[in-house]
């Protein structure tokens, strides 16, 4: 009764993946009742059908974009402050401990994020946006993955690097996406489709589609298919 009741809500999601028979139903009635009082916290703060953790907080809520079913998990710091909307697609999810910065000086005003749908991130994600973020449709991350969409000009050494300025090109990730833990993700960056980005990798430059990509700096290390 209570896994097919817990698979008539997943179709409802869209998602289709058969539960292990191996699950025990109070890990399934655990996993609604969270789910439920993170709705609850998310009418309640938001107005809006968003699961949302403890401890979350969102800054400029006026400028976000929420699809269905998309899940903020706790201790997550949102700041909303940014030129274009912050939009986040049907079902995404990010992680715990993460953290999204827009502004981050008040000398140029932030660009900020778009995840599409189906894409989720894990814990402890770093999100610098005021570049510019466009996260594609199916990507799945691991944690500790950082996102850097500035860079700072150093060209003139009579000059303080301080004083140089930025440059904000934004970072890209396409559709189909898979991020291994602890990328990071230097202003300027595109990922295409269909790529692989291996755990650990530091990516600036652009990658085409159907690839794997890893290393330090982070090149091509096979085609998919």
């Amino acid at each position: 009764m209570v896994k097919a009741l817990f698979k008539s809500l997943l179709q409802k999601t869209g998602k289709s993946y058969e539960l292990d028979p191996r699950i025990p139903d109070s890990l399934i009635l655990r996993s609604l009742w969270i789910r439920f009082v993170m709705l609850s916290r998310g009418l309640f703060k938001l107005r809006r059908k968003v699961f949302l953790g403890s401890g979350t907080v969102i800054w400029n809520k006026s400028n976000f974009s929420f699809g269905r079913n998309v899940t903020i998990e706790r201790q997550v710091r949102l700041d909303g402050y940014a030129s274009q909307k912050i939009s986040l697609g049907h079902n995404c999810k990010i992680g715990a401990y993460s953290h999204l910065t827009c502004t981050s000086h008040f000398s140029k005003y932030g660009k900020g994020l778009t995840m599409g749908d189906n894409s989720a991130i894990g814990d402890y994600t770093h999100f610098g946006a005021s570049g510019g973020i466009e996260i594609g449709n199916d990507v799945i991350m691991g944690s500790y993955i950082s996102f850097h969409s500035e860079n700072h000009v150093f060209g003139n050494p009579d000059k303080l690097i301080r004083e140089q300025g930025v440059t904000s090109k934004g970072i890209k990730i396409g559709n189909n996406v898979w991020v291994g833990a602890k990328v990071t993700f230097l202003d300027g960056s595109t990922i295409g489709n269909n790529t692989v980005v291996a755990a650990g990798a530091v990516v600036n430059g652009t990658f085409p589609d159907n690839v794997v990509i890893g290393g330090v700096p982070a090149k091509i290390l096979k085609t998919i298919g």
